[in-house]
């Protein structure tokens, strides 16, 4: 395997020596740029005391390229489909070589904090979120509980 740019090593010991409350990061053994992520949902939101699952890769044109992300744990949200892939801008056109992956996190989580049915991956979640906003965070609440390893 080829070595890894400075800007990951450095990115990966600050995520390791100066975590992110909530998250975890942590790059697998056998390949450096693939990481097992877990974050914790916000508090007040209908995803707290969940643990999610997801896993992250730097393409090998990172940081010009963003990193992919995709939640491995089932959750019910307007903006991350079934297939656990994410609408964030700033994975998509807002991405850029100044942002890192632990901005990214952070912006997830915060994604979590305020899902946003006006721009969904999953339609038929937004589609219950702007028809009915209690049912669907009532739904959300019980997804989390039964797959987000949910703590009370």
């Amino acid at each position: 395997m080829a070595s890894l740019p400075k800007r990951i090593i450095k990115e990966t010991e600050r995520l390791v020596s100066d975590p992110v409350p909530g998250i975890t990061a942590e790059p697998h053994d056998d390949n450096l740029r693939y990481f097992s992520v877990t974050i914790e949902g916000p508090e007040g939101s209908p995803y707290e005391h969940g643990i999610f699952d997801l896993e992250l890769f730097l393409p090998d044109d990172y940081p010009m390229e963003s990193p992919k992300v995709r939640f491995l744990t089932k959750i019910y949200h307007p903006n991350i489909d079934r297939l656990g892939r994410i609408c964030l801008d700033v994975l998509k056109t807002n991405w850029s070589p100044a942002l890192q992956i632990r901005t990214v996190l952070l912006s997830i989580q915060a994604l979590l904090a305020s899902p946003n049915p006006n721009d969904p991956l999953a339609n038929d979640v937004a589609e219950d979120w702007i028809k009915n906003e209690t049912g669907a965070i009532a739904t959300a609440k019980e997804w989390t509980q039964k797959y987000a390893q949910a703590k009370e």
